[in-house]
């Protein structure tokens, strides 16, 4: 069961929900795979997500990368979410730290993410700390592009999105999140 830690909203309406727990449980209509550019789904976010959705959210992984060739950071794919409660997994690419640009192409990928979400007529959507894990972002950093970025794409473009979750596992990157939201809303 995830546990709210804090909320806030936008002035375009939309609200932002900061949460521990497992996004693979998330009652939303999308949830987001920090996904690799060939979507292999190992281990981390993607590994829990394969292991609750089952076996086609691999086989429409698989398809969607032959049909269109490697995921980039700015055009995430999608599947569905096969036995999981959201209806669809949007497959967003983050950065592995250390390659250069790293925080242009977080942002790439958290807006890639809200727009493909609004397009598949979400209302909610669920995102974890992508790059975070295996790829190397630091938390703090990471949680500033994210809150950031999910804040312009709401000042800038329309949206059926209305309820945007951060899902974060661990408590380490919970209580990071939550420190740098608090930090932005005391401003």
């Amino acid at each position: 069961m995830s546990k709210l830690l804090a909320q806030g909203s936008y002035r375009s309406g939309q609200s932002l929900e900061i949460v521990q727990g497992d996004i693979t449980q998330e009652q939303v209509d999308a949830i987001v795979n920090a996904a690799n550019a060939h979507l292999r789904h190992g281990a981390g976010v993607a590994g829990a997500i394969l292991r609750g959705g089952g076996d086609v959210i691999r086989q429409e992984s698989d398809a969607w990368v032959q049909a269109h060739g490697p995921v980039s950071h700015a055009q995430p794919a999608w599947t569905s979410a096969g036995a999981l409660p959201a209806k669809y997994v949007i497959h967003a690419v983050g950065p592995v730290w250390g390659e250069g640009d790293e925080h242009a192409k977080l942002t790439d990928a958290v807006t890639g993410s809200l727009r493909l979400a609004g397009e598949l007529g979400c209302t909610s959507i669920a995102l974890p700390a992508i790059s975070t894990g295996i790829f190397g972002y630091p938390p703090e950093q990471a949680a500033r592009v994210i809150f950031s970025t999910i804040e312009k794409f709401f000042t800038a473009n329309p949206s059926p999105l209305k309820i945007v979750r951060l899902v974060l596992f661990d408590s380490d990157t919970a209580l990071t999140f939550l420190s740098v939201w608090r930090k932005l809303q005391e401003g």
